[in-house]
């Protein structure tokens, strides 16, 4: 009776054993059975940022970007972002778009056109947001600025070349010759360069033109236009205005105003700009990648622009060339020091 009691019991105790371990066995089959979705509420979106070079429009446009994420809802315990910056190697730019088109990301965020060009070659079907991209179709990222109809949108920073004209005009009233310092392999700057000389004649000036190939041109480059100039405007070419302290050491010496065409380059020793907020900007693209993680498609979201530009001056420079800054421009003008 005692053994069989015994055997009975152990018998008894493995039957139960196994019965548990296959109600646990059976919890985790269902898991699966649905598409893993207990693992996706917890998985992370993965989002790609490509950087072409690290100055301060771009950073601040990326600052905006992960800032309207977090406010959104998207903060870090629920998005993973990869950030890579190319530091203007354009063999680096294409690597860094073809590991985000391998990795497989929910999202691709590419500041700057090189940047986004790079992402767009490599990945034609995840969603592509954009940021500091003067001329988006030209740069054939989408069909048109309403509607994109590729995997690619977001915001662009082409301001009418006029808004910058008027404030030379009227704060250089005596500047005739315009040196526009650029990249002459850069899309954006082709742009910006070909709307300035066809708008130039409205406003008696006349353009002299500084292509530069590279970063170690900057200093050449300005040297040669300085002395046939009466100031200097800098567009949002990446790298000029990644070379920005160059230029405003040679031309602080010739008292050559420069007129910046964003913020940055005004806190950087450029005399003024009328010109957009790149944070805000970034922010507004990722309230677009909110709306594209939450269901909405690329192709049919239009590509957005401000409207909103701010006069900023910068007061150290104002004084070293020896400038005074007429009343209509006092009124609504943002005082800044300057960080050199």
């Amino acid at each position: 009776m005692g053994k069989k009691f015994t055997r009975r019991m152990l018998t008894l105790g493995l039957a139960l054993t196994l019965g548990l371990v296959g109600v646990g066995c059976s919890s985790d089959d269902g898991g699966n059975t649905d598409g893993g979705s207990t693992d996706n509420k917890d998985e992370k979106v993965k989002i790609g940022i490509s950087q072409f070079v690290e100055h301060g429009a771009l950073d601040a446009a990326r600052e905006g970007f992960e800032e309207a994420l977090k406010d959104g809802g998207y903060g870090e315990d629920k998005v993973d972002i990869e950030y890579q910056n190319a530091q203007t190697d354009s063999s680096i730019n294409e690597n860094i778009a073809q590991k985000f088109a391998s990795a497989k990301k929910d999202l691709l965020f590419g500041i700057s056109t090189q940047s986004a060009q790079a992402l767009y070659n490599a990945d034609k079907e995840t969603p592509i947001l954009i940021t500091a991209v003067t001329d988006p179709v030209g740069a054939e990222l989408v069909k048109s600025l309403e509607k994109p109809e590729t995997n690619v949108t977001g915001t662009t920073d082409n301001i009418d070349i006029e808004v910058q004209f008027k404030l030379i005009k009227e704060l250089l009233p005596e500047a005739k010759k315009i040196g526009m310092l650029f990249n002459s392999a850069e899309q954006n700057s082709e742009v910006q360069v070909k709307e300035a000389k066809e708008k130039a004649s409205e406003y008696d000036f006349e353009i002299v033109e500084g292509g530069v190939t590279g970063t170690n041109d900057v200093a050449q480059v300005t040297d040669s236009i300085i002395d046939d100039v009466d100031a200097i405007y800098v567009p949002t070419d990446n790298v000029v205005v990644s070379s920005l302290p160059i230029v405003f050491d040679r031309t602080i010496e010739k008292k050559i105003p420069i007129i910046g065409s964003e913020r940055g380059q005004v806190e950087n020793g450029a005399l003024a700009t009328e010109g957009i907020n790149y944070k805000e900007l970034g922010y507004k693209t990722g309230e677009m990648a909110i709306k594209i993680l939450k269901g909405e498609k690329p192709e049919s979201m239009p590509v957005e622009k401000t409207e909103e530009f701010t006069l900023t001056v910068n007061k150290e420079t104002l004084e070293k060339l020896g400038l005074e800054l007429p009343d209509s421009l006092k009124e609504r003008a943002e005082m800044i020091g300057s960080e050199k």
